[in-house]
């Protein structure tokens, strides 16, 4: 725990553990999520979607008791999906209703009455920019349109905690920008929590504050990102021209780790001497340094170097992606 703020928690969990027959799905899962939002990071086959359910009270805890805004998930599950909305990655929609049908029916399903759910209806379509295609059939619909369209389905019913997986998946740049927006704006302004997995380092970073990694079935980080990044070594960034294999050489000769993409290297600042040191190999190199910087880690680098640490064999952050796995909820 990070023990910040004086907030009551969201979401607690005390040593959850899930079993699939011999198979450890969460593995003595601690947890104590404030009001926000929160990203929720872990390589394909972590667990994520075993804790969402887990949480939500759809599937049976193995062991360990948990609350999800105050209720107990292994009782009360029924109340804690009544307060939650839920915006899937897959498509949960039917092309042959309009949207407004398609968020009306979302909201009788979760007990609203009929009167009460279309009303909600044009409203949370208008709030997510659907309020001039609301009549339209979703299947004429564009990406963009059809993940805001889930995403007012999840807000029909106002939950007081939000739950996204991929929400920008396929979406084009301008799509994109108005749904991390929204989510934003569902934050500050709605005051609702958010919960958003994603592959995407930089929507994470854009909408969330904090984040819970998974790993194997076990949290392995939960803490605010600008506290995360003040733990990463600082680094400089150097462009060289005509030989980044000869100025890696030249730089890991004389003892540093160099991280490489192309023509652009990496090395720990170790002190106020290391730009000199730099310099010097780069002279004895013979390559051309273009620009150097002293690089601040962004989100993306810290999920890697966690991982690294953790000696998971992760690629890159596409191994995020939950549409990767063929296994059911054991392998993801």
């Amino acid at each position: 725990m990070d023990g910040e703020g004086d907030s009551t928690p969201i979401i607690t969990a005390r040593s959850l553990g899930k079993m699939y027959g011999p198979h450890m799905a969460l593995e003595d899962v601690n947890l104590e999520i404030p009001p926000g939002a929160v990203g929720v990071l872990g390589p394909n086959g972590a667990g994520k979607s075993t804790l969402f359910k887990c949480l939500l009270g759809l599937i049976t805890t193995t062991s360990g008791e948990g609350t999800v805004l105050g209720y107990d998930i292994r009782t009360e599950g029924d109340k804690i999906r009544s307060r939650i909305g839920y915006m899937p990655e897959y498509d949960a929609l039917d092309p042959d209703l309009s949207a407004i049908d398609q968020v009306r029916y979302a909201g009788e399903l979760v007990g609203m009455n009929p009167a009460h759910a279309t009303r909600r209806a044009h409203e949370v379509l208008q709030y997510v920019g659907l309020k001039e295609q609301r009549y339209r059939k979703i299947e004429t619909y564009s990406t963009g349109m059809k993940q805001a369209a889930k995403l007012a389905c999840a807000l029909v019913h106002d939950p007081d905690v939000l739950i996204c997986d991929e929400p920008t998946n396929g979406l084009d740049q301008k799509a994109r920008e108005f749904m991390l927006q929204t989510l934003r704006r569902t934050v500050s302004d709605g005051n609702r929590s958010v919960l958003m997995s994603s592959h995407v380092m930089d929507d994470v970073q854009e909408v969330c504050e904090r984040i819970v990694m998974i790993h194997k079935g076990r949290i392995v980080v939960q803490r605010r990102i600008e506290d995360l990044a003040r733990q990463i070594e600082r680094e400089i960034e150097i462009s060289v021209w005509g030989g980044a294999s000869r100025m890696q050489q030249e730089l890991e000769t004389r003892g540093f780790k160099v991280r490489r993409l192309g023509r652009v290297l990496r090395v720990d600042r170790v002190d106020e001497g290391t730009t000199k040191e730099v310099l010097e190999a780069a002279v004895s190199a013979n390559v051309q340094v273009r620009q150097m910087r002293e690089y601040e880690p962004d989100l993306e680098d810290i999920f890697l170097l966690i991982m690294e640490r953790l000696g998971a064999e992760v690629r890159g952050t596409s191994d995020l992606m939950t549409t990767a796995h063929t296994g059911g909820d054991r392998d993801e």
